[in-house]
């Protein structure tokens, strides 16, 4: 595990999608749009290219968590066991002043009336982020179908793409499919709070010079 602190990276979140963001419109439900009407979570995935123009603001606290998911693997009369590596498992912690409801509604729900991935039902968040099998074109996934089916055809929407950058911008770790996994508020004695929203990623993360933005294929998944 790693502790940078705010002032010393510049994080960005991109959905999937090259197309779509998710954000919050005017009645504060979550809207799958390039620009969503409000407050933004995640851009589309090519405005990285922007640079740090959507790094997220107020950030006090990244946790970066970097591991595998073994098998043992037992060989009759030998003592030590084959550690087989079968996915990778990279989280992120990320800890921000809270200033509005954007990270509740994003883990609770709900979603504007038409963005929904089954028909009227509007209740869950926007933890797995894009659906763009879904009839009708494009939807905020409910969760219930497996990643490799969030599809386009061709690409992958599964999840969320979280980019953390070094301050001095030489290195950016990438974390792609990455779905949501928690949501907590804290409340200090002075009155000011503070939110932490959890992100898990088993896709391969990325290390490099530049924000790595190559679409996710089903064999990723």
């Amino acid at each position: 595990m790693v502790y940078f602190l705010g002032r010393d990276v510049k994080v960005m979140i991109c959905t999937e999608s090259h197309i779509r963001g998710i954000g919050l419109d005017a009645s504060n439900n979550l809207e799958l749009d390039a620009t969503p009407s409000t407050a933004l979570f995640a851009q589309e995935l090519t405005s990285v290219a922007a640079g740090t123009a959507y790094a997220l603001a107020d950030i006090t606290g990244v946790d970066l968590g970097i591991g595998v998911t073994d098998e043992d693997i037992t060989y009759m009369g030998q003592k030590s066991v084959l550690k087989a590596e079968i996915k990778k498992e990279t989280t992120i912690s990320l800890t921000k002043k809270k200033s509005n409801l954007l990270w509740d509604i994003v883990f609770n729900g709900e979603i504007k009336s038409g963005d929904e991935f089954v028909s009227g039902t509007v209740s869950h968040g926007a933890r797995w982020g894009i659906a763009d099998n879904a009839a009708g074109g494009a939807r905020i996934s409910n969760g219930l179908f497996a990643p490799k089916d969030h599809d386009n055809g061709t690409d992958v929407t599964f999840g969320y793409r979280v980019f953390i950058q070094l301050k001095s911008g030489s290195e950016v770790f990438t974390i792609p499919g990455c779905t949501v996994t928690g949501h907590t508020v804290s409340l200090n004695a002075d009155g000011t709070s503070e939110e932490t929203m959890e992100f898990m990623s088993n896709v391969d993360p990325k290390i490099g010079a530049t924000a790595n933005v190559d679409r996710l294929a089903v064999a990723d998944m």
